[in-house]
């Protein structure tokens, strides 16, 4: 992939809109105007960090002339100024190659299912530990979670734990976790102290607006019972759980973590613009087979994608072949190196789509 050849095409529709811009007529259009000056905008950022990236590239090549004749007792400041260029050469990169390649849904605020898959209580205490790792994950970047329903077992795990995050590029630090997780670890439950393995299913949807999925009441059935669970006597006396059923896609949303009907309603249906949203975008990919297939995996949850293997504090990621060694802070919600290995490839992938498109 050559990111100079792609740079010539942007520049060219650079100058296109440019020209466009200087146009009477569409001076005159505030419609028109506000498209053509988005679009200079997006494509002044990009051109403007490629240059300040090329340039810093110059600065690196000065570095490593320098230190082939550079004093012994400096070279290693020289080389420490060179390994904190090439660090900031490489995230500089990876934003422009995401600009070149923008996920529209990056900005969006989550919704988050996870639900125990094999393994019994050992898979609900499995998903109990993923819920908290992306709550943890939250924290670290001041992001707000919330859940929205669950269904907990005796001993602390989840059988099903379905909440929300909000925050600035929420999906797009997470788009990746949908998929089957799976733990190989020896359980509390075990007192033979043999290693089990069990898994949980993460689904991450996107959040989406009233505006962008229409849902027509026509459509839904709605019921109404009442909660079980914890919450007191208010729970056991009133009809404030909804159960919604979507009937042209048979797709079911039940909540009754909130204590009245219009608020769990409300919750319900957001959950459904979001798997209707999700359903209706994985077809639209299906139709381009190419790009689905060369997707790091951002919503396939039958899809076995990770490992966590406690016994060896080991995490891997069988979509990009890493493994990291640092399982113990990942499951205290340290993933900013598993999102920027994902990143990465993902962006790389969909840039050899974006080369052959426009190079061939």
């Amino acid at each position: 992939m050559d990111l100079g050849k792609i740079m010539e095409v942007f520049r060219e529709r650079f100058k296109e809109v440019e020209k466009e811009l200087s146009k009477p007529e569409v001076a005159s259009d505030p419609d028109k105007l506000m498209e053509y000056g988005k679009k200079h905008a997006e494509l002044s950022e990009i051109i403007n960090l490629y240059s300040e990236i090329d340039s810093m590239k110059g600065e690196l090549e000065e570095w490593h002339e320098m230190k082939a004749t550079a004093e012994e007792n400096e070279q290693e400041v020289i080389a420490n100024t060179i390994s904190d260029l090439e660090n900031r050469i490489a995230r500089k990169e990876l934003n422009l190659k995401g600009l070149l390649v923008p996920d529209l849904a990056d900005e969006r605020n989550i919704i988050i299912e996870i639900r125990a898959g094999t393994g019994g209580e050992e898979a609900a205490l499995f998903a109990a530990d993923l819920f908290r790792m992306y709550t943890r994950y939250a924290e670290r970047n001041n992001w707000k979670s919330e859940i929205i329903d669950s269904n907990e077992t005796d001993i602390g795990g989840f059988k099903e734990v379905i909440f929300q995050i909000r925050g600035r590029s929420v999906f797009s630090k997470l788009k990746y976790e949908s998929g089957v997780h799976r733990v190989q670890r020896v359980p509390t439950t075990e007192s033979g102290g043999r290693i089990h393995t069990s898994t949980a299913t993460v689904a991450v949807l996107p959040e989406v607006s009233e505006t962008e999925v229409k849902i027509d009441p026509a459509d839904l059935r709605i019921d109404t019972y009442r909660s079980s669970g914890a919450g007191g006597q208010h729970v056991n006396k009133t009809d404030s759980a909804v159960r919604i059923v979507h009937e042209p896609t048979g797709i079911v949303v039940a909540v009754q973590k909130e204590r009245s009907q219009h608020q769990n309603k409300a919750r319900a249906l957001e959950i459904l613009r979001a798997r209707l949203y999700e359903m209706y975008s994985s077809k639209a990919e299906n139709e381009i087979t190419e790009a689905r297939r060369t997707q790091i995996g951002t919503g396939e949850r039958s899809e076995k994608i990770r490992t966590y293997n406690f016994p060896q504090n080991r995490v891997t990621d069988h979509r990009i072949n890493f493994t990291s060694y640092r399982l113990l802070y990942v499951m205290d919600g340290d993933l900013d190196e598993l999102v920027t290995e994902l990143s990465a490839a993902d962006i790389n992938k969909r840039l050899e789509l974006l080369h052959k498109k426009l190079i061939g």
